[in-house]
């Protein structure tokens, strides 16, 4: 290995760093909130209620508050039991003081304080202290009432003291913190709806436990999610605004070996699987042993079950996985003593226990139910009967897809311009509306690494069709091919062509429910192109001013006045409003909307998949009622509406 001659740089033992207490968390705190965007933010929040939680999980809580206050505190109240005041004996100090300003010191880490513990770090409350300005917690228990507080960071400032009585049968814990505006640049202001989603979703998932919901920076904003039927709740909101199969819910629960496997599922008449599974309150966004083993059941039993009743016959193949789970909703909850996570995001369980347990629990439950509901059962499998001729209607369509070589690439129906660069890193594929626009980016690209595809007018609404229709659509067929990756059951993110896939359309009505078609087909059979990253959409401008030979850009109305007003108004300006794409000629659209150095992007990112679900399935669904509440609803956030 050959040295590279360097200027001799000092280095030795007083260049290592000792991070001390709750230092390494602010000097590094994306490693342990993930980032100190508005993701970051929200997760401290969820850091102090799955210790609420699980207090509930351990039988000892039936209500947990939680109040954004006026200043843009939160708020956080239990009627647990209130955390240990007495001392800890390992440190000398208060218990409460321990948890406080010690990073993993708590009640998770062995004993007999709690079998079940949601949250993924088990570093919550001193975390939260770290990088909060202050955070105050108050202690109800035996009718007294106990105070500490700490600012700057988790400095105390007050040592654990007893300030008042209580009755004595309340106990509980009040956390009130704020986060460090100097760590959290980006913003520090709560976002209800966030908060709202994920508090459902807890509410859900651990049924007959009570969440109050309140914000005081709003008058009367007060919400209560309490579910006596927990996830069977949670199916009958998903498939709210969808035409269901059959009328009962599906749910049974069991327990094996400290292990609690719950599972409640219902079909629906569309082509889609939506399909969630949880571990102590944690979504399990990439599967795992609980996931496979309920999901390898579905298919033995309901398999078991039509040969039995006569619904394939003896020459006939079985139905596949894919069959079996086409539009059915289901959720898998399981809590877990010791769950063991694997994969980048610790969001996949790897416990091999669990794959037999959760496929024992499932049969059984599911068995029973087809038994004693027959006629649910006819519709069920009838339903299976229809998505596995669609299967098979598809395999042929399928082949038309896969691309066999690269000299195929000049045939495709979307006239695809590839760019020259076999390195998927660089290469980046715009899916641009119109030949005429197409023709523009065509000429104004870096061709090295700018590969274009324009569609002819809006391809398929995959929302209302099954795999087979989808297959000989020329526009989505298209796609497919050039991206490379294959689709469904084959999709394959690592032969992915494009680390960059850019939606280019039109600034208005039009444009935007072309973008909503692609995305629907991204979400519900590319999902990991969003998920990665690997998605974007294009920000053409929306006006050209010109004034003495000189041009800009506005990309919005309020860009638009705020540029006028910084001219002279005595000299001629010259206004033109783009309607579309094709109004721009190949240096402008290279100069605004594709040149690396100046355009901007939007990154499409999936912050709830189970909102998105109901948004996608809302807005191209087949119900009109719904989407005509939700146009209702939103229609005053939308701008620069042409119509």
């Amino acid at each position: 290995m050959n040295k590279i001659s360097k200027e001799k740089i000092h280095y030795d033992s007083s260049d290592i760093q000792v991070l001390e207490g709750l230092e390494a968390v602010r000097k590094r705190p994306g490693m342990y909130i993930g980032s100190t965007g508005s993701r970051g933010l929200h997760h401290l929040v969820w850091e102090i209620v799955d210790n609420a939680v699980d207090e509930a999980l351990a039988g000892y809580c039936d209500d947990i508050e939680i109040i954004i206050e006026k200043d843009n505190s939160i708020t956080i109240k239990d009627d647990g039991r209130g955390i240990p005041i007495g001392i800890q004996s390992q440190t000398g100090k208060p218990a409460v003081e321990t948890i406080f300003m010690i990073l993993h010191a708590g009640g998770k880490f062995g004993g007999s304080g709690y079998k079940v513990s949601g949250g993924l770090h088990g570093v919550g409350a001193s975390v939260v202290n770290a990088l909060s300005s202050f955070l105050d917690v108050k202690i109800y228990q035996d009718g007294k009432i106990y105070h500490q507080r700490f600012e700057n960071g988790g400095i105390n400032v007050s040592e654990l003291k007893e300030i008042g009585e209580c009755d004595k049968a309340r106990s509980g814990t009040t956390i009130t913190f704020k986060p460090e505006p100097k760590i959290f640049t980006e913003t520090i202001e709560f976002d209800y709806n966030i908060l709202k989603n994920r508090i459902r979703e807890l509410a859900f998932l651990n049924k007959g436990l009570r969440f109050i919901l309140v914000d005081e920076r709003q008058e009367a904003k007060k919400e209560i999610f309490l579910y006596q039927g927990g996830i069977k709740e949670y199916i009958e909101l998903l498939n709210k605004n969808k035409n269901i199969i059959h009328d009962n819910i599906v749910y049974f629960e069991g327990v094996d070996n400290d292990i609690i496997l719950e599972v409640a599922l219902q079909y629906n008449s569309s082509y889609v699987n939506n399909s969630y599974s949880f571990v102590n309150n944690i979504n399990t966004y990439e599967g795992g042993t609980h996931d496979e083993g309920v999901k390898r059941a579905l298919s033995r039993v309901i398999n078991n079950y039509a040969r039995n009743n006569g619904y394939i016959k003896e020459n006939e193949e079985n139905f596949t996985g894919e069959d079996v789970r086409e539009g059915l909703t289901m959720i898998i909850s399981l809590k877990h003593p010791n769950p063991q996570f694997e994969g980048q995001t610790k969001t996949k369980l790897g416990n091999v226990e669990v794959r037999k347990i959760a496929d024992n629990v499932f049969a059984k439950g599911l068995e029973k139910f087809l038994l004693e509901n027959p006629d649910e059962a006819k519709k069920i499998i009838e339903k299976i009967i229809l998505a596995s001729r669609a299967r098979l209607a598809a395999k042929k369509a399928r082949e038309l897809t896969r691309r066999k070589n690269a000299l195929e690439i000049s045939s495709l129906p979307g006239k695809l311009a590839d760019c020259s660069s076999k390195d998927a890193s660089i290469s980046e594929i715009y899916i641009v509306e119109g030949d005429s626009a197409g023709g523009s980016a065509k000429q104004g690209r870096d061709s090295k690494t700018q590969a274009i595809l324009p569609l002819r007018g809006k391809i398929l609404n995959v929302e209302k069709a099954r795999l087979d229709k989808i297959f000989v659509n020329n526009e989505i067929r298209s796609m497919i091919t050039a991206f490379g990756t294959g689709i469904g059951d084959e999709f394959d993110i690592s032969k992915l062509r494009y680390h960059k896939i850019i939606i280019m359309t039109d600034a208005d009505v039009d444009g935007a429910h072309i973008r909503a078609l692609m995305l629907t087909f991204f979400y519900r059979f590319m999902r990991p192109l969003i998920e990665k990253g690997f998605v974007y959409i294009a920000q053409p401008p929306l006006y050209r001013i010109t004034q003495n030979k000189k041009h800009y850009y506005a990309y919005s109305d309020i860009q638009k006045e705020q540029h006028l007003n910084t001219l002279e108004k005595n000299n001629k300006i010259e206004i033109q409003r783009y309607k579309g794409l094709g109004e721009m000629d190949a240096d402008q659209l290279w100069e605004t909307t594709m040149n690396i150095e100046k355009r901007t992007l939007l990154k499409v990112t999936i912050e709830d998949v189970m909102q998105a679900d109901q948004v996608f399935n809302t807005l191209m669904g087949a119900e009109i009622e719904p989407r005509r509440e939700f146009i209702e609803q939103n229609a005053k956030y939308v701008q620069n509406l042409d119509v």
